[in-house]
């Protein structure tokens, strides 16, 4: 991630110069390059039709009696043309080739330089290659330049890990193909509504993008048909086997037919993932790209070491020293995107969360808020911000450690975009200091040490963004009513104008201190924010940080039902696994899931009482570790052998399974929506309720 270069694109001789970042994907914004002229017909490079055009490899045949009318002397040969460059160079197809200039590109990224001839050619491909290193249109652009739009049934499949990464990878599909007539992409996954998929599906479709889970079950029910399938993209592969879907991902492969492309990417190369190249790819070509950890000169790095429970803190202070625009904070989990959030709200900011519980509309609106400038803080997980490019982010704040250093390097280059400055801050613990300097070593840049802003530095920011303020509304406001009426009160009281300019400025903050404090560490101790520390919903599957899970578990918290599902130990399934399905396939918000018990053979989870009979159903067709989850009311030890649960209303539920309880449909509850999407508050607060009324019985 770095400055913007500039870049020359040779296109049949006619120079056009276009800005592009270094990395295709996530690129800044860039002007259109100029359009050029008709380039002379010239013969189509093989194997791929309409290919991007390419410079003639001979000049015309001449006679000798032209050839001195036009001056040319016998010993002087005509200059040969120059050697297309760049993503000319590699023989896309005309309309694919347009689409990727006009979006502002010229040179490709070296996974696209080295990926893109051999799928072309309709070889496997194993791929090792890191998130931004532009690996999506390395499948994509080769893809899009030898589908056939005309056959209306799937010839491509990618399988994605996330919800997330399958609408961003069809997305890109949608963006390489503007200029293909006809050419359509699905994105099928966990929590989207079946029947637009089955329309889609029915209509045909070139390219489905998918989730392992949600593929499975439109190949059992036979509503994805493969029989005609060309390609077959595994992305991301490593993130696949560390979510549990190893089993689905080789259950895919067995339903593809056997002449088929098959291109698999993955930023490491454990075991399992070697084996499944060995297994299913023929011959495949070896793409390794060496990890590069740079960051941009524009971005300038600091570190602060904070207690985990003053981290909230340390951030409101930060927020109020630095003259931000737009800023995002990473965190690690859903839940903790969530009560950031909410406190920044309370503190005055205009913030708001996205993790990958909330649906695909909230996410746009939220983008384009922060885009627009309507919103300044985004609370982010890692997966909810991928392809976010915005690039008015002036600071990124690590609120919490990332997993690696490529995640870090990745995170900070979400600013110090378009050839604007950017501020990276990472908060690291007491304990987690040593990581400062494994940090500086992986990306080979100096890292500041820095203290929280002292009360002194807040009070010199707000002073000066109130003498702004005032600058910005004499220049952009009419003020000739107000100016009319506080001269008839200096006139009437004989004020001066000093006092009560100062008098509309304590009004105008509504009781709220202007200048504050440095207070002692005990006082500050009552502002921490108290939900750190706490287990998150993400790992329910243990760790030393939090402790063992109990072995037994109680009853089911009031508001809650415990329900058995189908899958266990065994199977190879982990408590995250079965987090992931429930999340994606019924749209609950993962804070809504309640403990999870993992039996040889079976397990159990707690839900909110009052499931939709669609959500029901849809739980109990869902994949987990290669086993359909058939999810049913768990009756405890004595019963858990008997069938499945014999129709009608499930034990628990509302009458007739309508929405009820804390699952009240897809606006709210435990689903996304206005109070899903901040934790289902409404369906909290009827738990509370409930527990009062048990305390006066």
């Amino acid at each position: 991630m770095g400055s913007e270069n500039e870049l020359n694109l040779s296109i049949e001789d006619h120079q056009v110069t276009v800005e592009n970042e270094p990395e295709l994907s996530e690129s800044a914004p860039v002007s259109e390059p100029a359009p050029v002229s008709e380039p002379a017909p010239v013969s189509e490079p093989a194997p791929v039709s309409e290919s991007a055009p390419v410079s003639e490899s001979a000049p015309s045949a001449v006679s000798d009696d032209a050839e001195v009318e036009a001056g040319l002397s016998d010993d002087v040969a005509e200059p040969e043309a120059e050697a297309p460059t760049g993503f000319a160079a590699l023989e896309l197809r005309r309309q694919v080739f347009d689409a990727v200039v006009e979006s502002g590109y010229s040179e490709p990224t070296s996974v696209q330089q080295q990926v893109i001839p051999h799928m072309l050619a309709g070889r496997d491909v194993l791929a090792q290659s890191q998130t931004g290193s532009g690996k999506t249109a390395a499948f994509a652009l080769p893809i899009l330049s030898t589908i056939d739009s005309k056959q209306r049934s799937v010839q491509t499949l990618v399988l994605a890990p996330t919800r997330e990464l399958a609408i961003q990878v069809a997305e890109s599909f949608e963006k390489y193909a503007e200029n293909l007539k006809g050419f359509s992409v699905l994105a099928i996954y966990g929590g989207q509504d079946y029947e637009h998929q089955f329309r889609a599906l029915r209509r045909g479709v070139d390219v489905v993008v998918g989730t392992p889970g949600r593929v499975i079950d439109h190949i059992k029910r036979g509503t994805l048909d493969l029989s005609e399938l060309r390609c077959l993209v595994l992305d991301e592969a490593d993130e696949m086997l560390n979510m549990g879907f190893l089993e689905d991902v080789e259950f895919v492969l067995e339903q593809t037919p056997e002449k088929r492309q098959v291109t698999l990417f993955s930023a490491t190369m454990p075991g399992p993932i070697r084996s499944i190249a060995d297994r299913y790819l023929v011959d495949p070509a070896l793409v390794t790209i060496e990890k590069k950890h740079v960051t941009a000169e524009s971005i300038r790095q600091r570190a602060v070491i904070v207690p985990p429970k003053e981290k909230a803190s340390a951030l409101t202070r930060f927020l109020e020293a630095e003259a931000t625009d737009g800023v995002i904070v990473f965190t690690k989990t859903k839940d903790t995107t969530v009560r950031l959030a909410e406190q920044l709200i309370r503190n005055g900011f205009a913030a708001t969360a996205l993790n990958g519980d909330m649906p695909q509309t909230v996410r746009e609106r939220t983008i384009d808020q922060l885009k627009s400038g309507r919103l300044d803080v985004l609370v982010a997980t890692d997966v909810a911000a991928r392809g976010l490019d915005v690039t008015r982010i002036s600071h990124v704040f690590n609120f919490d450690l990332p997993h690696d250093a490529e995640s870090y390097i990745h995170r900070i280059g979400r600013t110090g975009r378009a050839g604007r400055s950017g501020e990276a801050i990472i908060f690291l613990t007491p304990a987690q200091r040593r990581k400062l300097k494994l940090i500086e070593r992986a990306t080979k840049k100096s890292i500041e040490l820095v203290e929280v802003p002292s009360a002194d530095a807040i009070n010199a920011m707000r002073i000066e963004r109130f003498k702004a303020s005032i600058t910005q509304t004499i220049a952009d406001k009419d003020l000739t009513l107000f100016k009319d009426l506080i001269g008839q009160y200096a006139q009437e009281t004989g004020k001066p104008m000093e006092m009560i300019a100062a008098a509309l400025a304590e009004i105008g903050q509504h009781g709220r201190t202007f200048l504050v404090k440095d207070r002692p560490r005990r006082a500050r101790d009552e502002d921490r924010d108290r939900g750190e520390g706490r287990r998150g919903r993400e790992d329910r599957g243990g760790g030393a940080e939090f402790g063992k899970r109990p072995r037994l578990l109680g009853p089911p918290e009031p508001g809650m039902v415990r329900y058995r599902i189908e899958v266990g130990r065994n199977d190879g399934v982990a408590p995250r696994n079965i987090v992931g399905a429930v999340a994606n396939e019924a749209g609950i918000q993962s804070q809504m899931i309640g403990p999870i018990k993992i039996y040889p053979h079976f397990s159990t989870v707690d839900l909110p009482e009052g499931m939709p009979k669609d959500v029901y159903q849809t739980l109990q067709r869902a994949w987990v570790s290669g086993k359909q989850l058939r999810i049913r009311p768990d009756r405890g030890p004595g019963q858990r052998d008997s069938g499945a649960h014999p129709g009608g209303r499930p034990g628990g539920f509302r009458k007739g399974g309508k929405p009820g309880g804390k699952f009240r449909g897809k606006a709210d509850g435990a689903f996304g929506g206005p109070s899903g999407a901040l934790g289902g508050k409404a369906a909290a607060g009827k738990k509370k309720k409930k527990k009062k009324k048990q305390r006066k019985n």
